[in-house]
């Protein structure tokens, strides 16, 4: 009883159900691209002597990544425990 009390106290908000309904629809693989991407726009951009550009850029990646991971992590076991259980 006292865990289930616990687990509304925790439950999302409807903002962040929002947003994770509409980044549920991209694919996962989605974010790994941008990645990507990013790495080799900031590759291009220290080949172009914009040092400062390049690590600005370059810096995207992880985070990128870390929200691919997040999607990936939403779509499987879904946004809040506490909506399944009730």
């Amino acid at each position: 009883m006292e865990r289930q009390q616990e687990r509304q106290q925790h439950s999302e908000g409807p903002v962040a159900r929002a947003i994770e309904k509409e980044t549920a629809k991209l694919p996962s693989d989605t974010f790994l691209w941008a990645a990507i991407g990013s790495m080799a726009v900031s590759v291009a951009l220290q080949a172009t002597g914009k040092k400062h550009a390049s690590v600005f850029v370059g810096q995207w990646a992880p985070t990128l990544l870390i929200f691919g991971l997040y999607n990936k992590l939403v779509k499987q076991l879904g946004s809040d425990r506490t909506e399944n259980a009730l």
